[in-house]
């Protein structure tokens, strides 16, 4: 495990987030993609004080997050050899895998679905936190099942500061809420589903994330398809999610250059987020957000930008698309569902 960085949670911090979660309750911590809000896997009730806080669907499954040093085996009726290739590669990191759930861990995790989302966090932090709760477990095994620590559908949290304006009461409450700086990564995990490997599909990649899927395929050998028809639902992938409360719109280079010249603009502020200084011919109405041009900085500040930006007041953020190329999947993954939320019916979440 790394040291704890400098303003990090200390133990006695740590030691009360996992009583906590040990008598049912519900902890916010940090991690390498984003902040979590976590309970412990095997309480059904606290696993329901999760979407109760978040307003999530029952159905929408969340992942569980277990330690190093915990066993990946007790959480899947089967652990594939090309789980453990890639669990030897990425563990700790940011990659989930969809399992088969075990015969006596509870649907709640997986919104209903007979597989189950785990992985194994890098922040040191997230690590201590998940080795005391599996400490205090009769069998030493101890899941938290962790979404991200924000309302559903809405810009997920990369400091311990997003978290607590998303969650006053539930703070005002007494949840824990463990400070662990900000995140590394910005973005959610990658999501590889593994379940279906005997009925002959997968590896498949349900939500594009730091690790790529070259990187995945690298280690196995094989491709890695498109999320199908039958695939298992999984956190963050429906069409509309990760949205500020602002009206987002993704622009191609030719909606920027109308932007740029006050062409069909929103009453009211806008700003653009683009690569590069400001054009000399920039219209007064529009405000610029320079964003860094590679896209693991970018996805780095990317949550942070947009709820930044929802604080100041702005009719429209409009959003330069990235390329698109396999390096900014990712990215343009995220972007892509904010955008979504402001132009799809209600009836096509």
């Amino acid at each position: 495990m790394n040291a704890l960085p400098t303003a990090c949670a200390g133990d006695a911090e740590i030691a009360l987030a996992a009583r906590r979660l040990l008598e049912g309750g519900l902890v916010a911590f940090p991690t390498e993609t984003v902040y979590g809000l976590g309970a412990d896997a095997e309480n059904a009730q606290a696993v329901a004080r999760i979407y109760a806080a978040k307003g999530r669907p029952s159905n929408h499954p969340v992942i569980v997050h277990i330690a190093p040093q915990g066993d990946v085996s007790y959480w899947a009726a089967e652990v594939p050899p090309e789980a453990r290739l890639l669990i030897d590669a990425f563990w700790p990191g940011p990659l989930t895998l969809i399992l088969k759930r075990a015969a006596h861990i509870a649907d709640t995790v997986s919104g209903g679905q007979d597989s189950i989302g785990i992985r194994c966090p890098s922040h040191p932090v997230a690590q201590a936190l998940l080795a005391a709760f599996a400490a205090g477990k009769p069998n030493g095994q101890g899941g938290v099942a962790a979404p991200s620590a924000n309302k559903f559908g809405q810009v997920s949290p990369t400091r311990a500061e997003h978290v607590r304006s998303e969650f006053p009461g539930e703070v005002a409450a007494g949840m824990p809420v463990l400070e662990g700086g900000a995140s590394d990564v910005g973005i959610e995990s990658t999501i590889l589903d593994l379940s279906r490997l005997d009925r002959g599909a997968g590896p498949v990649l349900l939500r594009p994330g730091h690790i790529s899927a070259a990187q995945i395929e690298a280690v196995l050998g094989v491709q890695v398809f498109a999320p199908d028809a039958a695939a298992p639902r999984a956190s963050g992938t429906l069409k509309a999610h990760y949205a500020p409360r602002t009206a987002l719109e993704l622009a191609s280079d030719a909606r920027l250059r109308d932007v740029i010249q006050g062409r069909d603009l929103p009453a009211g502020r806008v700003v653009a987020v683009a690569y590069g200084e400001p054009p000399a011919a920039l219209d007064p109405r529009v405000q610029w957000q320079s964003v860094p041009a590679d896209p693991a900085r970018y996805a780095q500040a990317l949550y942070g930008l947009l709820r930044d930006l929802d604080q100041q007041g702005y009719a429209r953020i409009i959003v330069q698309a990235p390329p698109a190329t396999e390096a900014w999947h990712a990215v343009n993954d995220r972007i892509g569902r904010a955008a979504a939320a402001f132009t799809l019916d209600t009836t096509d979440l």
